[in-house]
């Protein structure tokens, strides 16, 4: 090989890499630093800076592959060099946009960037070690876009470098062969490479995570910022002549600083005329409502949920063991794992519905019953929803199956979506997907009813009526919408116990009694408005207030019957005209009130359904009142309310079918005289 630099075959001699010291204390100061700056102030408060100058510095590891063996004009040493590592430092001052809570922002970087390393030792043809190091040094800008993919202090960035070089600096050492160790050492040969690209695009990506090291109290807001970045091969080719590259994986911090907007605290505004009136109505509660007596009629359905032909389990299922002890007056102890709407008790008696059948078949043996399922899927799907019910009856209660017929169909014979219907078909397929439970037993139905649409026989039972709604302690809050946000209440007793209602966001809102009193008669409280402003400002206002207990009565008495509907039918009363006539209208006291209320389910236009829930109940209160005729009686007053799907006013829920239809209903309560 052709040698212009004096080369010998001396002792071996292996530079050591260059040491990282310098390098590590400069590093560790800048973390350091960060730790310096704490909050100081308190209030004010002040928002996250959106821009942000500092100083990044990291530590550069880099790794060198491809080849490289002519270094210079001068010196083209006899075997190639491939592969090396070392590190170098970074330091560089940094700018950055970022908008918190945001996603994008932006990064530029400018600075210090060594690529120095040291290559792998080789092997000359004489069997003499070769060891190369170099110092290559940049001058990089480094703009990046940055990315917050969960809007937090987390982000990812990436863009292009662009780095000018300022150092391509070699030194070259030739040790001795191993078998000749008195050998004198070459002398190290340093140079710069020749052919040296003065400028290299490449590119980087990395990720970071910002650590607050002030409060929201500093004006000055310092982050420390830790991150790693990979620069891959791709453009970094230090020089032109050979196929030597470099990627570097950094590590390092970037210190900046931003200066946050102070966050304006709200002011309540001082307004001799308040833009709203705040009263709180507490009732003496002195007048009693009467004991009620309950006829609930049972809906001859059970509906099923979409995509299973078994018993939903809102429904009441018993073992066989507790058979024996199934009452119908007493469905307390059997109620559902999950009572949904307002009147848990009629629920309870309507999820009781196959345990009050499979009873009323033990005690009449010779009744029968259909079952007939409807499914979208088809009739075999629906026949399938019949045998659970079946298949029920007979194993826990024991009913002989050959009194249980089951038959399938696709729709029901009553079905709520009808041809040509558009709107709210889910709900309406949720009431269509149901068994229905026939039979021509007199024992099973209802009085003075026969045939397979017969309702079954009611459920009488006796309960306290429910706190009515002018019971409760009432708030109005009369240009609530426009004065607050929200608005809550506080309510304190003597003690200082308090509990809080809301928040609200209407006029009007009420307690029952029995929340805020528990087991008191009576007490005295402090009831304060707490109104939150648009603009945040919190605004209290107190009030005394003496709260009374409802208590139901005990010597009044009063009954209820009810009257259910098929969908938007307001003409199936037909069925009921007669039980209306001699069961409910002889029972109405002398001297009586009667308050018919019709409702219906939340399916369908509101309006049309306040006119049909009235129209419902003008045709019960006109059976009732031809029937008193006929008897001579004219000393009955009738108060008729069409409540359509009000929902502080509807008896039940909505939200499954089976509430939908004890909904389509009309409640006739028969009260004494005053």
């Amino acid at each position: 090989m052709n040698y212009k630099n004096k080369l010998s075959t001396g002792p071996c001699f292996t530079p050591s890499h260059k040491s990282l010291s310098t390098n590590s204390i400069l590093v560790a100061l800048v973390f350091l630093l960060g730790f310096q700056f704490s909050a100081q102030a308190q209030a004010p408060e002040y928002t996250r800076p959106s821009w942000y100058f500092g100083i990044g510095a990291g530590a550069n590891l880099n790794f060198y592959r491809g080849t490289t063996q002519n270094l210079n004009a001068d010196l083209t040493v006899p075997s190639a060099f491939y592969n090396g590592f070392g590190a170098g430092l970074y330091i560089a001052p940094s700018i950055e946009y970022y908008k918190p809570n945001t996603l994008f922002g932006f990064i530029l970087q400018g600075g210090f960037d060594d690529r120095s390393a040291s290559f792998d030792q080789v092997t000359t043809v004489c069997n003499c070690p070769a060891d190369l190091e170099t110092k290559t040094t940049y001058y990089t800008i480094e703009p990046s876009l940055r990315i917050a993919p969960f809007k937090n202090n987390f982000y990812i960035y990436g863009g292009p470098r662009f780095a000018f070089n300022i150092e391509n600096s070699f030194t070259y050492q030739l040790g001795i062969n191993p078998d000749y160790p008195d050998q004198e050492p070459s002398e190290a040969v340093n140079g710069d490479f020749s052919n040296t690209e003065k400028t290299l695009i490449s590119m980087q990506v990395g990720a970071g995570y910002d650590i607050m090291l002030s409060s929201k109290a500093n004006k000055a807001q310092f982050v420390l910022s830790p991150y790693v970045a990979f620069h891959p091969y791709y453009g970094q080719n230090p020089r032109s002549s050979e196929s030597w590259t470099v990627s570097t994986v950094r590590v390092g911090a970037v210190l900046k600083f931003g200066v946050g907007k102070k966050i304006a605290t709200p002011v309540a505004e001082v307004s001799t005329q308040k833009p709203y009136a705040f009263s709180v109505n507490s009732p003496n509660n002195t007048a009693t409502e009467p004991y009620l007596t309950e006829t609930f009629p049972l809906r001859n359905y059970v509906f099923f949920d979409l995509g299973s032909t078994e018993i939903p389990e809102r429904y009441v299922l018993l073992s066989k063991s507790q058979v024996k002890e199934f009452k119908e007056d007493q469905l307390e102890t059997y109620g559902p794992k999950k009572v949904s709407g307002r009147s848990d008790r009629s629920m309870t008696v309507y999820y009781n519905i196959l345990n009050i059948l499979g009873d009323r078949m033990q005690k009449n043996q010779s009744s029968t019953i259909t079952l007939i399922g409807a499914s979208e899927k088809g009739p075999e799907d629906g026949k399938a929803m019949a045998e659970s019910i079946k298949r029920y009856l007979t194993t826990v209660f024991d009913i002989a199956p050959n009194r249980i017929t089951i038959e399938g169909r696709t729709k029901p014979k009553l079905p709520s979506e009808q041809e040509g219907g558009t709107k709210e078909l889910e709900l309406l397929r949720q009431g269509d997907r149901r068994v229905s439970i026939e039979s021509n037993s007199p024992a099973l139905l209802m009085e003075f009813q026969s045939g397979p649409n017969a309702p079954l026989k009611p459920i009488e039972f006796a309960r306290s009526k429910e706190a009515p709604k002018s019971s409760y302690l009432a708030f109005d809050l009369k240009g609530a919408k426009e004065a607050f946000k929200v608005w809550s209440v506080e309510v304190k007793d003597n003690e200082g116990f308090i509990q809080n209602y809301g928040p609200y966001t209407e006029e009007t809102a009420s307690i029952p009694t029995k929340t805020i009193l528990g087991t008191r008669d009576e007490g005295d409280f402090k009831v304060t408005l707490v109104g939150t402003r648009p603009d945040g400002t919190v605004i209290r206002e107190e009030n005394d207030v003496h709260i009374v207990q409802w208590q139901p009565s005990t010597t009044e008495e009063s009954m209820r019957f009810s009257v259910i509907y098929e969908f938007n039918d307001s003409k199936s009363i037909a069925i009921y005209e007669k039980y209306l006539s001699e069961i409910v209208a002889p029972k109405i006291p002398k001297n009586g009130r009667v308050v018919i209320n019709g409702y219906t389910d939340s399916i369908g236009d509101a309006e049309n359904n306040t006119v049909l829930s009235l129209a419902r109940a003008n045709d019960v209160k006109q059976i009732l009142e031809s029937s008193l005729a006929k008897a001579g009686r004219k000393d009955v007053t009738f108060t008729v309310n069409g409540n359509g799907e009000n929902e502080a006013l509807a008896p039940f829920a909505n939200s499954l079918p089976e509430e939908r239809f004890y909904n389509r209903t009309v409640v006739i309560d028969l009260l004494p005289s005053k």
